[in-house]
């Protein structure tokens, strides 16, 4: 069964409308149900308390107001059976046979480069005066 933490994608008729996270799952007074409270990830956050059987908060359908609804588990992209012989994504992959060097690449001058601007460069170049160029690396 999902369980506390979890996150879900509602479904509303076949269709996908908001992701959530089960806060809480209390049993219901009514037997094999349960009380699973949802945070619905969306703008504004509210909590939503649904009854619901483990049937349902397992990913069958139900009905709520005459509607199909579905909670599907969401799983994690990055947990699909990687192992730690697996490259990381992060790193630029090295054909074999060659070693990556930790010297910086030389770059064709005549391709337009990107600039790297920290945030308190361009909040000093804003607090220029009135007669002060822009500095030219700041578009």
């Amino acid at each position: 069964m999902a369980t506390i933490n979890d996150i879900v994608l509602i479904h509303l008729e076949d269709d996908p409308i908001f992701f959530a996270r089960i806060e809480d799952i209390q049993p219901d007074h009514k037997k094999d149900w349960f009380q699973i409270k949802l945070l619905m990830l969306q703008i504004p956050l509210q909590t939503v308390t649904w009854i619901l059987k483990d049937a349902y908060i397992n990913g069958d359908d139900f009905f709520m107001g005459g509607k199909k609804m579905r909670l599907e588990p969401v799983v994690c992209p990055g947990d699909d059976g990687l192992t730690e012989d697996d490259p990381n994504p992060f790193e630029p992959a090295v054909n074999k046979g060659q070693e990556q060097s930790n010297q910086p690449e030389h770059k064709d001058p005549d391709k337009q480069q990107d600039n790297i601007i920290s945030f308190s460069a361009m909040k000093n170049s804003r607090k220029s005066g009135p007669g002060d160029e822009p500095d030219p690396d700041i578009g």
